[in-house]
């Protein structure tokens, strides 16, 4: 903040935000009820004294002079801060019962108006100063303001702002003028201005004042008292007012003493407002920031940040809501879930920034053509909708267009599921599961953009639900098995290696598909513990195998992408060799390409990790996503095993071998083994041979196959072990 602005804000001439600018309101609403509490006190005591002074001289023949001096003035001042009082209290707690005190307040200030009109026809320049006319003018003035202002109140309305400041600044006005009047016709019996201070410091210390504003009142109200008292008194010698009390028995120098002790009060007065305006002022900063953080959780308890439609939290509870009406149509009701399919794609090549301005307009856009349903973004590029049947699909057909128009140089399509609840419905927790399971079962389907969750759906999805409530039971019930699959050397034509593949053999529906309960486990975030558990397997097949004095080769183990987020990789491998007494070059890591487009450097620090400590790493399913040879400029790898995809098309494709030999080739140069996994075909085995890929693996030379089966195909002369680790001195 530069010194102009820092200079605007202390003088207060900086702009308020709406908050702050309440917040002064309420404080000065606040500080109106006690001030207009003790000015009323003392009004009332005021004119019970004048009361009881007239009636005890017995000098009622003098009623309209002494009435002339206070009457008006006490009886204004008590109307102002009984109106103002009921002004503060309808502001700050809606109590409008009070409104029927305002009669009395007409009252009052209609006689002061009367009063002053009286006054005003009487007149006389002779007698009368120019001063005294302007004291009966401002009177009237202020008595009919505080008349319509009582009239206002009266009509019920609710606070208005400006009718509040309005009446405060009149009665700071009211206050500060009966404050003159009365120092002024005291200073001309020798007395002190204390009326007059006492009114500065009420307006000025208990009210809130812009500074320069402040400054203004303070420092025109002190220059009319002195304007005033300089007719009666010579401020810069030794004077004396004309013809009341003589002070030339005093030495010289009065004036000046007046001049000094009236500037130090003024002085003072102005840098309380100051303090009070800044003090004030950080306070309502302080609470405005708290309001806007406390508004923020607020919001994002509710709100997703990055779109900002609702989060899910807010959807499952006000499904869950909807779900338990009974009013609620079931059968015409429906959760849908919405997938935007290659937006990954999408993110890599334009960023971040732009990804997530896709996600927030396609959330606008389905919100909008949703109109009065229940919208949701689940994660990453997922959206959740509770709505009714009607339209639906059409109404999804309208997203899916538009989506697809969204689209740049990256394909972009939609994916939606489908579930109606039943009767007994209640979850929609599960609806979504459901919705989703439809959804992702045409994820490869691009011809189709809709799918209805069904019977044929109904029974995938238990068996998802199975596998994910059953993992922990299958790892402690001995059902989860390592099976080996040999990895060759081509030169040799001997076993150089095993790669471990995890099989679930279930006592209900026997052996499991591996793609189905991985790849559940994946979506569940529950792969790690298959993982761990298969790490633990092979580790104990080693020690077993070595303790029996069997050859013994090294055994790749797969890991996922959520595996190097749920859990130590390294930390548990360590803890697993130490175990089982397992060197660190007969466990090899296996690691899909698009495991390291996401948290790249995260995963890297981890790679780098992992081969330090003594494991060689691979990088498995090279060539099946777009960031291969990214991939290979970023990581250092041991081994590179090249897709099958490669080889379905070797013998009719002629690309399919010019692209493994060079894959080959390149491996070669960057000092790295290479792979290549499903060939099953002889021909397919000489070729790679002839080009110099280093290793192979597929159904020509042995499917996965637990571990009794592969050792009796050793033991058969079936599979030959490199002579290498047939003797640990070669």
């Amino acid at each position: 903040m530069n010194f102009k602005e820092n200079l605007k804000k202390w003088v207060g001439l900086d702009r308020h935000t709406p908050y702050v600018r309440n917040y002064f309101y309420m404080t000065n609403m606040k500080a109106s009820i006690y001030m207009s509490l003790i000015v009323a006190a003392l009004e009332v005591w005021m004119i019970i004294r004048m009361f009881h002074t007239v009636a005890t001289q017995d000098i009622w023949d003098k009623f309209w002079s002494v009435a002339e001096k206070y009457f008006a003035n006490y009886f204004l001042l008590l109307s102002s801060g009984l109106l103002m009082l009921l002004y503060a209290l309808r502001a700050l707690y809606d109590i409008r019962k009070l409104r029927w005190l305002s009669p009395a307040v007409i009252l009052m200030s209609g006689a002061v108006a009367v009063f002053e009109v009286w006054l005003i026809t009487q007149y006389d320049p002779q007698t009368r100063t120019g001063v005294d006319l302007f004291n009966y003018i401002a009177n009237l003035a202020a008595s009919l303001f505080m008349t319509v202002f009582s009239v206002l109140l009266m009509k019920n309305q609710k606070d208005r702002k400006w009718q509040s400041l309005t009446l405060m600044y009149v009665f700071s006005f009211v206050e500060i003028n009966f404050g003159l009047i009365i120092s002024v016709n005291g200073y001309a019996k020798g007395e002190q201005m204390l009326t007059f201070l006492t009114m500065e410091l009420f307006v000025i210390c208990l009210l809130t004042w812009r500074p320069w504003l402040g400054f203004i009142v303070l420092t025109f109200s002190y220059l009319v008292f002195y304007y005033r008292i300089s007719g009666m008194l010579d401020l810069s010698t030794v004077g004396s007012f004309k013809g009341v009390v003589d002070f030339s028995e005093y030495s010289p120098g009065l004036g000046d003493g007046i001049k000094i002790n009236g500037f130090t009060m003024w002085l003072s007065t102005l840098m309380f407002c100051i303090a009070n305006y800044r003090k004030t002022m950080s306070q309502a900063e302080k609470d405005e920031d708290l309001e806007a953080v406390n508004a923020h959780l607020s919001k994002i308890s509710v709100c997703d940040e990055l779109t900002g439609i609702h989060n899910m939290v807010y959807f499952r509870t006000e499904a869950e809501k909807m779900l338990g009406y009974v009013t609620t149509d079931k059968d015409n009701s429906v959760f849908l879930f919405m997938d935007i399919e290659n937006f990954k794609s999408y993110n890599e090549k334009y960023g971040f920034t732009e990804g997530s301005e896709l996600l927030a307009r396609v959330a606008k856009m389905i919100e909008g053509i949703f109109t009065g349903a229940l919208v949701s973004r689940l994660s990453d590029d997922h959206f959740v909708v509770y709505t009714t049947l009607d339209d639906c699909k059409e109404k999804v057909s309208e997203v899916s267009v538009k989506i697809h128009n969204m689209q740049r140089e990256v394909h972009l399509e939609l994916k939606c599921g489908a579930y109606k609840p039943g009767p007994d419905d209640h979850d929609p927790s599960l609806a979504c599961d459901r919705a989703r399971f439809a959804c992702n079962s045409i994820k490869k389907h691009y011809n189709r953009h809709f799918q209805f969750y069904d019977k044929k759906l109904e029974e995938k999805f238990r068996l998802k639900q199975y596998i994910v409530n059953n993992i922990d039971t299958a790892i402690s019930g001995g059902y989860i098995r390592a099976f080996y699959q040999p990895i060759i050397d081509t030169e040799m034509g001997t076993v150089c290696g095993l790669e471990a593949l995890a099989r679930w053999q279930d006592p209900k529906y026997g052996l499991l598909p591996p793609g189905v309960f991985i790849e559940t486990l994946e979506e569940y975030r529950q792969i790690h513990k298959l993982d761990r558990e298969i790490i633990e397997i092979v580790c104990s097949d080693y020690r077993e195998a070595a303790d029996e004095g069997r050859a013994v080769v090294p055994v790749s183990l797969n890991f996922s992408r959520l595996d190097f987020e749920l859990y130590d990789v390294g930390a548990f491998l360590g803890e697993m060799t130490e175990k089982y007494n397992v060197p660190r070059e007969f466990l090899d890591i296996e690691i899909t390409e698009s495991a390291l487009t996401d948290q790249q450097e995260f995963i890297q620090k981890t790679v780098d990790s992992l081969r330090d400590s003594g494991y060689k790493v691979w990088l498995d399913d090279f060539g099946s996503g777009y960031s291969s040879l990214n991939v290979l400029k970023d990581y250092q790898f041991d081994v590179l095993k090249i897709d099958m995809k490669f080889l379905s098309g070797f013998g009719s494709n002629e690309k399919a071998a010019q692209i493994l030999s060079n894959i080959v080739m390149l491996t070669r140069q960057l000092g790295m083994l290479s792979l290549t996994e499903g060939v099953e075909t002889q021909e397919q085995f000489d070729f790679l041979r002839q080009i110099g890929c280093n290793r192979v693996q597929g159904y020509l030379f042995s499917k996965p196959c637990p571990k009794a089966e592969l050792l009796g195909k050793i033991d058969e002369g079936k599979l030959n072990i490199s002579k290498e680790y047939l003797d640990p001195t070669a």
